[in-house]
C-alpha cells in the first residue's frame, strides 16, 4: 500500500522578499496539484553557528539543527530553491546541509537524506538565473545519496519576472516550475512501487 508523498519545501534564502521562495510557491503547487503534501519551512527559523567540528565536539550538535533533521527524516523528497551567489548556491543552505549531515548520538540512519528525492531550482538577477549554483547543489545532494532529478529550473532577470505580489509573470516558466513539482512527485511515487 502506498503511503501519501511528503515534501519538504525551503529556500537557501532568508530574505523576506526572496525570488527563490517565489519560485518554489510554484513548485509547491505542482506537487500538490499531484497529490503530494508538501510542508514549506523557512531556514530563518532553525539559526546555527558557521558549522565548526571543535563548536560540535564541545557543544554538540545545535538544537535547531536537530528540530530540522527531524523534519528531513519525515520527508520523502526536497523542493529546494537557492539563489546563487558568485557561481554557488548560498552559505545558509550550505550549512545547515552541512549541519544536517553530522550523526547524532545513536541516530539510525546517520544523515536524514539517503534514499530521498529532489527537486532545485534557482532565481537570480543575473542572465544566468543561478543554473551555476545549481550544478553544485546537485553534486552535494548527490554526495549526501540524495536522488536529485534531472529536471531542474533556473529563472534568469528574476527581479524583471515576478510581481511586486510575488507572482511569477513569465507563463512559461511558472508552468515549468510547476511541472518540477509534480515530476518530483511522479518520480518519488515510482521509488514507492
Amino acid at each position: 500500500m502506498n503511503h501519501e508523498i511528503n515534501f519538504l519545501a525551503f529556500s537557501g534564502s532568508t530574505r523576506a522578499d526572496s525570488f527563490n521562495r517565489m519560485l518554489l510557491s510554484n513548485a509547491i503547487q505542482g506537487a500538490s496539484a499531484r497529490g503530494a503534501r508538501v510542508t514549506e519551512i523557512h531556514l530563518n527559523y532553525f539559526p546555527m553557528p558557521l558549522y565548526d567540528g571543535d563548536l560540535e565536539t564541545v557543544e554538540g550538535i545545535p538544537e535547531a539543527a536537530i528540530r530540522l533533521k527531524a523534519l528531513f527524516a519525515e520527508a520523502d523528497g526536497f523542493l529546494i530553491a537557492s539563489p546563487e551567489y558568485n557561481g554557488f548556491f548560498s552559505g545558509v543552505l550550505k550549512n545547515t546541509l552541512d549541519w544536517l549531515s553530522r550523526p547524532v548520538a545513536e541516530e539510525n540512519p546517520p544523515v536524514p537524506f539517503k534514499g530521498k528525492v529532489a527537486a532545485i531550482m534557482a532565481a537570480s538577477p543575473g542572465g544566468l538565473g543561478g543554473v551555476r549554483g545549481l550544478q553544485h547543489l546537485r553534486t552535494l545532494l548527490s554526495n549526501l545519496q540524495v536522488m536529485v532529478i534531472p529536471e531542474q529550473v533556473a529563472v534568469p532577470h528574476a527581479h524583471k519576472v515576478f510581481s511586486p505580489e510575488g507572482k511569477l509573470t513569465d507563463s512559461r516558466l511558472a508552468a515549468k516550475a510547476e511541472q518540477l513539482g509534480g515530476l518530483l512527485t511522479t518520480f518519488a511515487e515510482k521509488l514507492q512501487k
